[in-house]
This record gives C-alpha cells, structure tokens and sequence, in this order.
C-alpha cells in the first residue's frame, strides 16, 4: 500500500481539496486498494473542524464530496506512516522538514512539482480570498493529482 499525506497550514482549504481530487481519481482508477490518501496541518488552529464551507462547495460543484474530512495536525509519526508527504507551499514545507528525521526527508516534496506545466511551485492559500480562489486551488491541485498518480503508476504499480 502506497500511502499519501496532502499538508497545509490548516488543513481546511488547500489538502482537503488535494485529499478529495486524488481520492476521486483512486476511485476512478479503482487503485483505492494500493493507494491511500489523508491530509492534515502544520497548524493546529482548525483541529477536529471540518473543511472550510467554501473548500466544501468548491469541491461539491465538481461532484467531490469532502464533508466527512476533519482536520489535524501532522505528527513526526507521520514520517514513518507516509510514503508522500506533499506540502502545498514552500513555508508548510520547511516546518515539515524541521519535523522530520533525515531518513525520512525524501519523502517530502512540494505538490506541485508533479505539474510542472502549470509554471508555479506553491498552491495559493485561498482562505482570506473569496470562491474564485478555491476554484484556481482546485484547478491546480487536480492537475497535481493527476501528475501524482501517474508518477506513482511508473514507480510503484
């Protein structure tokens, strides 16, 4: 079993988005039983919280439901656990290679560095902005996503 970690700051916006895009493609693929996927936070401002309503609707208008998700804060343990720790921008992912051990640091990468396409390496933080933030948060992270599965199809399946 390939297991994934999507990881923001608070884990109600950007990962549970990357959490669900990836999830749906498991499920179109029918790789649920290789692969698995969670999120969580560098921040524990959110903990317990569901994602945030606009992240909900975002994804519920492209047939994603992400209500069931509550957020966490990431763990050390998490190094262990994981086989990919995507982060979203470059500051979640300096407090996750502070986290981490350094056998473990390759697992951690920025998400978007599997579309490199798109020409950006951080996905934006939409929370202080209004629902067209969420919808470019989507667009990105589904592209990210779909670099991801195809990555791990060529390395592990």
């Amino acid at each position: 079993m390939i297991k994934v970690l999507f990881v923001c700051m608070g884990n109600i916006c950007r990962s549970p988005l990357a959490e669900g895009a990836f999830s749906r493609l498991l499920e179109q693929h029918q790789l649920g039983d290789f692969i698995s996927v969670d999120s969580a936070g560098t921040h524990d401002y959110h903990a317990g919280e569901p994602p945030d309503p606009r992240a909900q609707a975002t994804a519920l208008r492209r047939g994603m439901d992400i209500s069931i998700q509550r957020a966490r804060l990431v763990q050390r343990e998490d190094f262990a656990r994981f086989d990919y720790i995507l982060a979203m921008d470059r500051q979640n992912y300096a407090r996750l290679a502070k986290l981490s051990v350094p056998e473990d640091r390759h697992k951690l990468r920025l998400f978007l560095e599997y579309a490199p396409h798109l020409g950006e390496t951080e996905v934006p933080d939409p929370y202080y902005g209004g629902p067209g933030g969420f919808e470019r948060v989507l667009d990105m992270v589904e592209e990210a996503a779909q670099g991801l599965l195809e990555h791990i199809r060529k390395h592990h399946l």
